[in-house]
């Protein structure tokens, strides 16, 4: 299934083989583990500390109530404290220093199972020294049941001289009570004081409560004057908690019971009415962004909390999917940090995205939603990022004309260029973009969208770290509706265009400025070499292409620039690392979809030579790298050095003569000069090519035909540099008074036009041969014009 269960800890395996070892030492005549067998059915987990430490309890023959630690970290046992009277345990904690443990315990029903706490029936909550077992003392005997909870510290140190323990009521109220303990006698712990423990009164009159164990925070709802207020306290360990928020719900609660999650294995609840109905089951992990929103054979939800502004982004499987009905439909009770305690067999799990199965799913997907949902949620798992992007380019390779609503080369290279940096920092998901689409409007089967205003929380602390300084973040985003601040290429648009412009009318700027450009390309280059454990299959990087790396490197400008406006207090450096890792991902997910091609279709070097046919394997190479450039060319991203030159010398190869021509006069094929260059040495002046390559030459920029003309031995390539000489004079040209009478005998042919426009060259030439002599050309002049004319004219007339 999506989510995997692990299993973190199992009562019968792991606590079981010790107690029967324990009860066989305890009764010589081997009766202990027939008696702990026939009373199995009481050994259950009770509580699980914020360690990992897990407490359970069971009962002997003789009614004594065992309760036990499992040491997460040790994986052993220990015995902690036995009560001999018939009781049933409710709850029961530890504190760090396993030096005090605080019960809950009720009068026990007949047959070994408690009462529903009906009138006159007591609640003891106890507290007692175990280190050694010493001094025990009553802090509630009430007819409601009290849930007991200690603090812990977030982070093992010295002990503390000072442990806090939470009480939570049935009667609505929660106390903290503060427990001073000294040493005495060498290592023996005392409470001191213990007639007269201070306490206080943290919440009353609340009707839902819900304990984070892993963070220590403490949820509940408060009624006031009819109105339903959630609030959240954050507790410490050294006495100290604090009011987080408070935020209205716009949601009645007076008559909805009362209920608390989280505090204690539920067994007040009868379990056989449980197991005859559903129960919903939601599931958190913070590691992966997701919550798990499961009912057993009705639906499973994959809701993204990370981006819940794309609901796209979660997957939402319903109905009769095989897939929906995988996880064990027992009462499942999740806890904080994916904890999940199944009541029935004793077992505590830990949640997990099954990161296979959602690939395997995602070559299954029908629905673009899926796809889309399966593809961020598999990215966003982290584990070995690179075979899990090899898989995803497979899949992509193999179904990439299947998607309507998004682009999924597009849609891959954005998503998994963010989750590769995300980690970084906390605030990338506000500050970079996480998809190609900014909204979704296709219809999710099964699901209603409906967008609603809501009050935002109002915070009581200003000073957060870690979880609250995220929600605090996102708040004041919210609040205060600050522009869009995801990054794009707009800018990195117009500058590009503007050096391309420049560089047509040769009016560059500041050559300091360019260069630093180009420096920054070349560090994503060498960065993205150090990267590559393998050499390239496909010719890439093997040529300047500086228009790729203006491109490149006015991108890595402009996105730092983005990030430290926005990412106070994080070090230049680091910045700058991870904008030269965020560009070098994106060329390196291009460069890893070519590859794949390249290597499924298994091309070789002389597909960059042009006197060979296309195969079939070329053509399905020419198709992806098309489509790379349509996803890449929308969001203006770089591609690398030589993608151009391969694709266009593929295109040459695969494309009849008028498609070519309309991919290039559409932008979809952009000749390059290496390119180019390799058509005029490899093919040769039959009268198909001859025809291919003028073609071609009319379409070069000015810059490169000049360069190209001069490698083609022909008269057409020679009419080309002619017509640009008499062009380039002529722009110059001040129209003098001259003699109607001509010198004929300068001139070989009676072609009055011609012989016109040659003295006209001639003159021009010889008053200032150094302003117009032709770039490059020496051998360029009024004769070269002449032959090249007259041979054209004789070839037109067919002569």
């Amino acid at each position: 299934m999506a989510l995997r269960l692990v299993a973190d800890f199992d009562l019968r395996k792991d606590v079981l083989p010790w107690l029967r070892a324990a009860s066989a030492a305890a009764a010589p005549g081997g009766g202990g583990p027939d008696i702990l067998e026939n009373n199995y059915e009481s050994l259950r987990i009770l509580n699980i500390e914020r360690n990992g430490n897990v407490i359970y309890t069971y009962k002997d023959d003789k009614g004594n109530v065992f309760f036990g630690l499992y040491d997460y970290q040790t994986k052993q046992n220990e015995h902690l404290y036995t009560f001999e009277k018939d009781l049933q345990a409710v709850s029961c904690s530890v504190n760090s220093e396993r030096t005090l443990l605080a019960a809950s315990l009720v009068q026990a029903a007949k047959e070994g199972k408690r009462n529903e706490l009906q009138p006159g029936s007591k609640c003891l909550t106890l507290l007692v020294e175990i280190h050694p077992v010493n001094n025990v003392k009553v802090l509630k005997a009430v007819d409601s049941c009290i849930w007991v909870q200690f603090l812990h510290p977030h982070v093992e140190s010295r002990p503390l001289p000072v442990n806090h323990l939470l009480l939570i009521s049935e009667e609505k109220y929660i106390e903290q009570f503060h427990i001073q303990v000294i040493q005495e006698d060498g290592n023996r712990v005392v409470i001191k004081n213990s007639g007269h423990l201070p306490r206080e009164r943290i919440a009353e009159d609340f009707v839902w409560a819900q304990w984070d164990m892993s963070e220590q925070r403490l949820y509940y709802i408060d009624l006031k004057k009819s109105k339903s207020i959630l609030k959240c306290i954050q507790f410490y360990a050294d006495e100290h908690f604090t009011l987080m928020f408070e935020a209205p719900l716009d949601i009645s609660l007076s008559n909805s019971g009362f209920k608390l999650v989280n505090f204690r294995y539920d067994d007040i609840q009868d379990q056989e009415k449980l197991s005859r109905h559903p129960t919903l089951c939601v599931f958190t992990n913070h590691t992966d962004y997701y919550v798990a929103v499961y009912l057993p054979g009705h639906f499973f939800h994959l809701l993204n909390i990370q981006h819940p502004d794309l609901i796209c982004h979660s997957l939402f499987l319903t109905g009769n999917n095989e897939v929906i009905d995988l996880l064990p439909h027992r009462p499942l009770q999740s806890l904080s940090g994916s904890l999940v305690l199944d009541r029935c067999s004793g077992k505590l799990y830990r949640a997990l995205l099954n990161q296979s199965y959602l690939l395997e799913f995602l070559w299954n997907a029908r629905l673009d939603c899926e796809k889309m949902a399966l593809m961020h949620c598999v990215l966003s798992c982290g584990r070995d990022p690179w075979q899990t992007e090899a898989k995803i380019i497979q899949w992509i390779s193999e179904n990439i004309s299947a998607c309507h609503s998004f682009d999924l080369i597009q849609e891959f290279i954005i998503a998994s260029s963010y989750w590769s940096i995300y980690p970084e920092t906390s605030n990338m998901d506000t500050l970079l973009p996480y998809s190609s689409l900014l909204t979704w409007d296709t219809e999710i089967p099964g699901i209603t969208l409906v967008t609603e205003e809501i009050p935002l929380p109002l915070m009581k602390v200003h000073s957060f770290k870690g979880y609250w300084e995220k929600l605090n973040a996102n708040l004041e985003y919210v609040k205060y509706s600050k522009p869009h601040l995801h990054y794009n290429n707009s800018m990195v648009r117009r500058e590009w265009l503007s050096l391309i412009s420049e560089e047509k009318t040769r009016k560059r700027r500041s050559m300091v400025y360019v260069r630093n450009i180009l420096d920054n390309a070349m560090k994503v280059i060498s960065n993205l070499e150090a990267r590559s454990a393998e050499p390239r299959l496909t010719p890439l990087f093997q040529e300047e292409d500086n228009h790729q790396r203006l491109l490149m490197g006015l991108m890595v400008s402009e996105l730092k620039d983005h990030l430290l406006r926005h990412l106070q207090g994080v070090e230049k450096k680091k910045i700058e690392q991870m904008v030269l890792d965020y560009v070098s991902k994106l060329l390196d997910l291009i460069c890893q979809i070519l590859e794949a091609s390249w290597r499924k279709h298994n091309l070789h070097p002389w597909v960059l030579h042009f006197d060979r046919r296309a195969s079939a394997a070329e053509y399905a190479v020419f198709h992806i790298m098309t489509r790379i450039l349509e996803a890449t060319n929308s969001l203006f991203l770089p591609l690398p050095p030589g993608f151009h030159t391969l694709h266009t010398i593929l295109g040459v190869r695969c494309l009849p003569l008028h498609n070519l021509l309309h991919y290039i006069d559409n932008g979809v094929l952009l000749l390059t000069e290496t390119a180019v260059t390799r058509l005029m040495k490899d093919l040769d002046n039959t009268e198909k090519n001859e025809k291919l390559k003028f073609s071609i030459i009319v379409r070069l920029p000015p810059l490169i035909g000049q360069k190209i003309c001069r490698l083609w031995d022909h008269p057409v390539s020679s009419n080309i540099i002619s017509r640009n000489h008499v062009k380039h004079l002529l722009q110059n040209y001040n129209k003098q008074p001259q003699s109607c009478v001509m010198d004929k005998t300068s001139f070989s042919v009676e072609f009055l036009p011609l012989n016109f426009l040659i003295e006209i060259l001639t003159d021009m030439e010889s008053s200032d041969p150094a302003l117009y002599a032709f770039e490059g050309h020496d051998n360029v002049d009024a004769k070269f014009v002449e032959e090249a004319a007259l041979k054209h004219t004789t070839a037109l007339l067919g002569l």
